[in-house]
């Protein structure tokens, strides 16, 4: 019993379970002390969190599959489903007393459930995804967070919007509250601000966004974790004064979006691998021993009559055999002259053909694109922080570093080239054009798309195409675009175009590809190869071939008349 997919949340209760929740769709209970599995179930789609109750007889989940789930602890037997959010469920939180549940979603709400599963009430307000709920301790009182860039305070007995506190657009992925019902958020531009009556306090804290925020009352002890690889402790003072006390280097394999404290001076961490990782910050020492790295597939490409890919596990494959061991996660792998390349987690640009590195950003990168420029091949990197980063292959095969343009101010999810200009959206859902001669932004559409934007593609290195988490397809002529629904019924993840821009193929969180036809605008192939999701899908040699990769670290074939494994 273990995870193979990434682990996306780690919860504790007293110093006996461990319960983690991970892209699998899996949630394992766990001998805290051993890491001996005890149980496990799971949801129909990727499961974002988990958390105990207070008098440890329930865990309750949070998941991509618009639902949250409630179970009996440590046999995992199904109690209830928590139903009525319309997207992704980020986070469920129980309330001191252990009578209610909250939940928040990327449908912008707020949903109070009894511990029976019937529905209370539905807090609205939000104007983008809520990814953060806490309550306040002995209360009946919640605090949110949202892509909106706002935090939020709530009555959730009546349902009343008590506060909002604007942070202009800052987003913050994380909340805590103290017993003396002070607020820390931590934000993108990796700050963390104290919240109280009468002011904001924003504390620089990490060189980049804040993933997590974990607090313990008992031990006054508020821990960060970021995507710069680092996580810090912080001594909060009685009038809410951050000391820091300690900073660590994660490992590689430790994903900074989930921790909890355990037993004396131990932290629990999620990972990129098969069970859970510790920290003891009192002997700086970390146990990742017995962690096998899980076996997802996270980018395809097919260049030279060969495929590569690559994964969680940061090893890169040429038709099956692996050649490269990059020591963490990468997101992506781009044909570029005579190598291919790829970055990730690291922030660092590898050339995944010899695991040589390249360059080192201070964020993790998400996406690339190839374009030639001055008679050269030149490619841009697309980071975490809306960076992208201009490298040039020179006449005798060395890659340079150009310069580090702002695409975008959040994360860039896909960027493409045609003959003069490079396409590029964001988590947003902005949309960008940018002329290759001069890297100048000749075009920008804020709310380009619905809801997060997750890809795009050249059609015909004039036109582009982009699909965003609103389940739609969007066709790009200049700043003409042309919106269409497609047979997703889950986020989708990724995007290609065929080799001579006939077909787009699509993937979603759910294992569907499905194929339209760009001439005759219509979908010609819905399939469904997986119940794992679609990670990445990239055009071979034949006009209507596609490999597409999986979280399953599987490849599937597929054709616009039929598909194979």
């Amino acid at each position: 019993m273990r995870h193979f997919g990434p682990i996306s949340s780690i919860t504790v209760y007293q110093d006996k379970y461990v319960a983690t929740a991970g892209y699998d769709n899996l949630i394992v209970i766990w001998d805290g002390n051993t890491k001996t599995p005890i149980n496990r179930s799971y949801h129909d789609h990727l499961v974002n969190q988990c958390a105990f109750s207070p008098n440890g007889r329930y865990l309750v989940s949070a998941s991509s599959d618009y639902t949250a789930r409630l179970w009996e602890v440590p046999t995992m037997r199904l109690l209830a489903v928590l139903v009525g959010h319309s997207d992704d469920v980020e986070m469920a939180a129980f309330n001191s007393e252990g009578d209610l549940i909250a939940t928040c979603s990327r449908d912008h709400t707020i949903k109070i459930f009894g511990i029976d599963g019937r529905l209370k009430s539905t807090l609205q307000g939000h104007e983008a995804d809520v990814i953060s709920v806490t309550w306040k301790p002995n209360s009946r009182y919640l605090i949110s967070s949202s892509d909106d860039g706002t935090v939020r305070r709530w009555n959730a007995e009546n349902g009343q919007l008590i506060e909002t506190i604007n942070f202009n657009g800052v987003q913050t992925d994380t909340i805590v509250i103290t017993h003396n019902d002070v607020i820390f958020a931590g934000d993108d531009e990796g700050k963390i601000s104290a919240i109280n009556s009468t002011s904001v306090n924003r504390i620089p804290a990490h060189n980049a966004g804040i993933k997590r925020l974990i607090y313990s009352e008992a031990k006054r002890l508020l821990v960060s974790l970021s995507y710069d690889h680092k996580l810090i402790i912080w001594l909060v003072s009685p009038d809410s004064g951050l000391t820091k006390i300690c900073t660590a280097d994660l490992p590689y394999i430790v994903w900074p979006r989930s921790c909890a404290f355990f037993a004396n001076s131990k932290l629990v961490f999620g990972t990129f691998g098969s069970t859970f990782a510790t920290y003891n910050y009192d002997t700086k020492v970390w146990d990742v021993k017995g962690i096998e790295p899980d076996i997802s597939l996270n980018a395809v490409t097919y260049t030279q009559n060969k495929t590569y890919t690559v994964g969680d596990a940061g090893i890169v494959f040429c038709n099956d055999q692996p050649i490269a061991k990059l020591g963490s996660l990468c997101n992506f792998l781009l044909p570029f002259g005579n190598i291919v390349i790829t970055g990730g987690q690291l922030g660092i640009v590898f050339n995944a053909i010899n695991g040589k590195v390249i360059y080192q950003h201070h964020s993790p990168l998400n996406c690339g694109a190839t374009f030639v420029k001055d008679g050269l091949p030149h490619t841009l990197i697309g980071t975490y922080t809306g960076d992208g980063l201009v490298f040039q292959q020179n006449e005798y095969g060395v890659i340079n570093f150009v310069k580090t343009i702002k695409l975008h101010n959040n994360a860039i999810k896909g960027v493409s080239a045609g003959n003069d200009t490079i396409f590029s959206v964001c988590a947003t859902g902005t949309a960008a054009f940018h002329h290759i001669s001069d890297f100048e932004c000749t075009l920008r559409i804020k709310n380009a798309h619905d809801k997060i934007a997750n890809g795009c593609t050249a059609i015909d290195r004039k036109r582009f195409a982009s699909i965003s988490r609103d389940l739609k397809l969007r066709l790009w002529n200049g700043n003409e675009v042309e919106v269409i629904s497609t047979p997703h019924k889950n986020s989708i993840k990724c995007i290609a175009s065929s080799i001579d821009g006939v077909y787009i193929a699509t993937g979603s969180y759910t294992g569907t590809v499905a194929i339209f036809d760009v001439a005759k605008k219509i979908w010609v192939l819905v399939v469904r190869p997986t119940d794992f999701g679609i990670s990445s899908i990239t055009a071979i040699g034949e006009a209507n071939t596609f490999i597409a990769s999986s979280y399953n670290g599987q490849l599937y074939v597929i054709c616009a008349d039929k598909a194979t494994q």
